[in-house]
């Protein structure tokens, strides 16, 4: 009490203190994000400028929407989705990037430079892409005309109005990149003296003589690396250990979960017993949407669209043939031939497509249609009306959607434009709204046949499932720290797999199909932890333990020590066999008097150039070579560290080439080839100088 009495004006006024910290940090909590979690929502930082997540997810919504396009599918798997994330990614720091490049250098596009990207003579390649004429390469100036003016029209809050927006800005975007490159270019240069150089190290012609002694005649075994020879080795070459990017090691054990032969055998039971109930429904569609794993929808199909197991027997089947189950690619799969007929193989066609959202129902939308469809009948145009009221973007090409081959359409659309006959009108409903369907042409003529299909994957039973993972969980339980792990490994003769240097946006791992997972894991943990979960991944359950963490920049010795090991070892084999190749060169006057001291054969070399430096019957021998064409004919050299063994040389002599009568077309074939360089290149220093923070292991 006497103790609490005497101090306690100091312990008040630390109390009160404390209170005041504890609320004024409790007050930013509230307001702000505490600084432990300040990137929380930043998926990186390019010289100085955040990225949010949001703002990249957006980017990468666009660019996988693009993917799906361009590879004709409606969803990404692991390996697509990392690279759409990697190539936005890229696409960002380069724009990033290239704008304060722009910026620093006050470049610019005028609105009438852009103007004339648009509607002059020379419009830019996305105008041409997206405007064009297929039969000419030239830009439609009547449909472009058509959009100028119908845009003018738009609500600038329209989603038109914002897509030729940033059509705006990414034509503004290239033009300002092609400037930048051409302002690089155009800073090239080569030197008369530059390509008088070049053209002699491609022509100049060496002949000599060389005795080796080869790094293979020393045995591994005989060698006893030091400490010292891995640092000597280490420093002398610093530079080859730049780590452009923090990466992780880590070992792994995979425990499958693929399915038994229990399993193969109940799934082709299940697929057994439909064929009785498939051979007698009499709505086939509603059939493959309950029974079926893909639920393909019931249509017409050319030879060569089916499983190749399955195709021939579907093409040599007569309408109302069951076929089947056929196993193929780890599927069961059941065809039932409905129609076999002669069909046009593709189809020309436009349309006009109403939103029935936007019309206040599908009935609404359906009248609206059918007054359309009764307006071309009697003489308007399906162009402008496709313009007027199509809400697409074929509306932009008159309702004009091309030229296409069966599967490209939905079903319901597939079957209408080619069951029908070129001039015919339709008005039907899909997914996508209500359509009035003009069929342009149809080409070609092949067998056709109506197809309902009904396909079981093998998969993996839970019995299977569980098996696999009470093994994983059993190991993980006996492995709680690295050296526990590589006990169980041992123990339980499990193979232990390794991934070396992944990086935090790596995609795949051998024996792992999509690891992100694991890698997000790895990127959190420390140096010797093991994961503290069993990691699921498709049919495969994972118990991992992390070996190495390799920080961006230069790599300590330790991290590269087994890395380095072989050359290190060559190294050592390099400084006993130069002694000894050293002191035989004490005292002769010719090669063939080194060789006879060594027990060696001189081995004479003919017509090698300086740009090609190999040497017949050896390898690539840049120093050997190099030193070739520096020395004076007759004097032997030093002995030479080369990659394959230690090397003596005696030049013989040159056959120079003619001389260079032409310097300038030597100057622009170099020319040529580094103009090709420059935008890599330069990008590569951009972004090599810049300061790049990568968070994305956070979010995907």
């Amino acid at each position: 009490m006497s103790f609490l009495r005497n101090r306690a004006g100091a312990i008040i006024v630390g109390v009160i203190g404390f209170a005041i910290v504890a609320f004024l940090l409790g007050d930013a909590i509230q307001v702000g994000t505490p600084f432990w979690q300040a990137s929380q929502n930043e998926v990186g930082e390019v010289a100085g400028e955040t990225i949010s997540i949001q703002e990249f997810n957006d980017k990468v919504e666009v660019n996988s929407n693009n993917f799906k396009q361009q590879m004709g599918q409606s969803n990404l798997n692991a390996q697509m989705t990392a690279y759409v994330v990697e190539n936005t990614w890229n696409q960002t720091i380069s724009q990033i990037l290239m704008d304060k490049e722009i910026k620093r250098l006050g470049m610019q596009v005028s609105k009438n430079e852009l103007n004339d990207l648009i509607t002059g003579k020379n419009p830019d390649p996305q105008v041409v892409q997206n405007f064009g004429d297929p039969q000419t390469g030239q830009v439609n100036r009547a449909q472009l005309n058509s959009f100028l003016d119908n845009i003018k029209t738009q609500d600038p809050n329209s989603e038109l109005s914002k897509q030729w927006t940033q059509f705006l800005v990414n034509i503004r975007l290239n033009r300002l990149s092609e400037k930048y490159n051409n302002l690089v270019k155009n800073s090239l240069y080569v030197t008369s003296l530059e390509a008088r150089e070049d053209y002699s190290q491609r022509n100049k012609l060496a002949n000599f003589k060389y005795v080796s002694l080869d790094y293979s005649s020393i045995a591994d075994a005989e060698i006893k690396l030091t400490d010292e020879d891995y640092k000597t080795y280490y420093n002398e070459n610093k530079h080859l250990f730049k780590n452009p990017e923090e990466t992780r090691t880590f070992e792994y054990v995979v425990f499958d979960a693929n399915p038994s032969k229990e399993d193969s055998i109940e799934t082709k039971a299940r697929i057994n017993k439909l064929v009785t109930d498939f051979r007698a429904t009499t709505n086939d569609s509603l059939f493959v949407s309950i029974n079926s794993d893909t639920k393909t929808p019931v249509s017409y199909v050319r030879k060569g669209q089916l499983d190749p197991a399955l195709d021939s027997l579907v093409f040599s089947a007569s309408s109302g043939t069951l076929v089947g189950p056929i196993f193929s690619n780890g599927t069961y799969r059941l065809a039932k031939v409905l129609d076999v007929k002669v069909g046009p193989d593709s189809v020309t066609a436009s349309h006009i497509l109403i939103n029935p959202a936007a019309e206040g129902g599908l009935d609404k939308a359906k009248v609206k249609a059918d007054s359309i469809k009764n307006l071309i009948q009697s003489g308007a145009s399906f162009a402008e009306l496709a313009a007027k009221f199509g809400t697409d973007g074929s509306k932009e090409k008159g309702g004009e959607l091309g030229t296409f081959a069966r599967g490209a359409m939905v079903p319901a659309f597939e079957e209408v434009v080619f069951n029908g006959k070129p001039g015919d009108l339709k008005v039907i409903s899909t997914q996508f709204g209500v359509h009035v369907i003009k069929i342009n042409a149809q080409k070609g003529s092949s067998k056709v046949a109506k197809v309902a299909l009904v396909d079981k994957a093998l998969a993996s039973s839970n019995k299977t499932q569980q098996e696999a993972y009470g093994k994983a969980s059993a190991f993980l339980s006996q492995a709680d720290n690295a050296k526990s792990f590589d006990e169980q490994v041992k123990k339980s003769g499990y193979r232990k797999l390794i991934a070396e240097n992944v990086n935090a946006s790596q995609a795949s791992i051998a024996g792992i199909e999509n690891p992100r997972e694991l890698v997000r894991w790895a990127f959190k943990s420390d140096e010797g932890d093991v994961s503290d979960q069993v990691f699921e991944m498709d049919n495969k359950f994972v118990i991992a333990k992390l070996i190495t963490v390799s920080e961006k920049g230069t790599l300590a010795l330790d991290k590269v020590k087994n890395q380095i090991e072989p050359m290190v070892r060559k190294q050592v084999k390099a400084k006993k066999l130069k002694e000894k190749l050293t002191n035989a060169l004490s005292g002769v006057n010719s090669i063939d008097q080194l060789a006879q001291k060594v027990g060696k054969t001189a081995v004479p070399v003919q017509n090698v150039v300086f740009a090609n430096p190999m040497i017949p019957g050896v390898a690539q021998e840049n120093k050997v070579v190099g030193t070739v064409f520096g020395s004076k004919p007759g004097k032997l050299s030093p002995v030479i560290e080369g990659e394959n063994g230690v090397y003596v040389i005696v030049l013989n002599g040159f056959s120079n080439p003619a001389p260079l009568t032409n310097a300038f077309k030597q100057k622009a074939q170099i020319s040529q080839g580094l103009v090709q360089r420059a935008p890599t290149e330069t990008f590569k220093v951009l972004r090599d100088k810049a300061e790049i923070k990568d968070n994305r292991v956070k979010f995907f």
